[in-house]
């Protein structure tokens, strides 16, 4: 009687395989990430509306530079926010950080619509992108912990995806709040505190991971007997030594753990370089574009906004599945690939308004959704106790290189004074990501290491 039963629970299909709090975890880390999209894209689609506010007329012909030092800033706050969150994630719960990360995001989002200076407005990016560092690690190591093996890819894209549609509500958002005058950009900032409303239905919903539960039971009794060691003078075993040791140098401390992490370093160095050196000028481009043909470029900056995370939003998910079909290293290499390639069709041999749009969709499912590979393959290398820590730092520790990709680009696009052979100069980056993957150890459908 058992094995129809269990036949008949092996033919559903995936997603009926997943229970309440698997869903709920997912959409917490979803909403946390779509957060943190809004906030990020804000910041992209309103710098030009801002500086015009903040500067004087003379200094206008340097925007380029000064948007890519605020990217630039913005940058190393999330960095170094980020690899703090990961490792506090570690230590008092994925669940808790997440809350306080929600939290302190929604109250210095606001804080930039009061900016009265160039100098003032930089500053307050700084506190932002700190910030926001700390949702990702925490929301990744979530999901990983608890979907299924077979299915974790897919929740990785799911979750990522967050990152588009946060894109794509702040390009739509702007679309109806830009014609609202000099001030309008503001308004942007202070609708980037509503997120803080989600915190309570975190602190109901969403339950501990059970494997970080554990991980902390281990870690709270390897404390309790390095004390008893160091009082009668017998040594630790070395997975004592290993939960005790600061999660950080742990990380570094196993030649293993550590040869993965430089690989994965090198890929989510060329990941984010690249995203925030090139993509992050698509909306001003096809703006500058359609200012040459007397339209609105702020128009057309939200729609190449909407249309270019309609895109990533696809290619999130899409990223997540396929890696669940192929494996996580060849599907990253494709991605890499196939974004360098879009990046001269998108800046250079495109030049209609109309199928400019279209091509802003189908680079950003690779420039973009090439993402979901860190929430993919990094949480599934790295054992319980280390894993939002090695996650974050991982993911975060490239932005304190890649904020040279926007102070580069800034400088190329003056320098040059057009987007398009500036991009393709960053775009080559996306071949270290190639070099680089095949170190990192395939792990589709392997379970978490312990």
């Amino acid at each position: 009687m058992s094995t129809p039963t269990i036949a008949a629970a092996d033919n559903r299909p995936w997603y009926r395989t997943l229970n309440k709090e698997q869903w709920n975890t997912l959409l917490a880390a979803n909403l946390g990430w779509a957060f943190d999209g809004y906030e990020t894209y804000a910041l992209i689609l309103t710098m030009g509306a801002a500086f015009r506010q903040l500067l004087p007329a003379e200094s206008y012909a340097n925007i380029p530079f000064y948007a890519g030092l605020t990217i630039a800033v913005t940058l190393l706050g999330w960095g170094i926010g980020g690899i703090v969150g990961g490792i506090v994630s570690d230590y008092i719960g994925r669940k808790r950080t997440l809350i306080y990360a929600v939290l302190a995001y929604s109250a210095v989002t606001g804080f930039t619509a009061i900016a009265w200076s160039l100098w003032s407005f930089i500053a307050l990016r700084f506190i932002v992108g700190f910030a926001l560092g700390s949702e990702w690690g925490t929301g990744t190591s979530m999901v990983a912990e608890m979907w299924p093996d077979k299915h974790r890819g897919k929740g990785a894209g799911l979750m990522q995806c967050g990152l588009g549609i946060g894109f794509f509500f702040a390009s739509a958002t702007w679309f109806f709040v830009s014609p609202m005058g000099p001030d309008a950009w503001r308004w942007m900032y202070v609708i980037g505190v509503l997120p803080a409303l989600a915190v309570g239905w975190i602190r109901k919903r969403i339950k501990e991971p059970e494997k970080w539960t554990e991980s902390d039971r281990k870690r709270r009794a390897a404390v309790e007997a390095q004390k008893e060691a160091v009082k009668s003078g017998q040594p630790l075993s070395t997975a004592d030594k290993n939960l005790t040791r600061f999660t950080l140098i742990d990380l570094f401390a196993d030649p293993k753990y550590r040869r993965r992490t430089i690989a994965a370093f090198l890929m989510s160095t060329t990941t984010t370089l690249a995203w925030w050196g090139i993509s992050t000028w698509v909306p001003p481009y096809v703006g500058s574009l359609a200012k040459l043909e007397g339209l609105s470029p702020e128009r057309w900056a939200s729609l190449a906004g909407m249309f270019y995370n309609a895109g990533a939003i696809v290619g999130y998910i899409s990223l997540g599945f396929f890696a669940d079909i192929y494996g996580r290293r060849p599907v990253t290499i494709a991605w890499f690939a196939i974004s360098l390639l879009m990046t001269p069709v998108l800046f250079l041999w495109t030049h209609n308004l109309y199928l400019l749009l279209i091509v802003c969709s189908i680079n950003a499912f690779f420039t973009l959704g090439q993402y979901t590979w860190c929430s993919t393959w990094l949480p599934e290398a790295y054992p319980t106790r280390i894993r939002a820590t090695a996650v974050s730092f991982c993911f975060n520790a490239p932005r304190f290189i890649a904020f040279t990709g926007p102070l580069l680009a800034g400088t190329l696009i003056t320098y040059f004074g057009s987007y398009g052979r500036a991009a393709v100069i960053v775009s080559m980056i996306y071949i270290l990501g190639i070099v680089a993957a095949p170190f990192f150890p395939e792990t589709r459908g392997k379970p978490l290491p312990e």
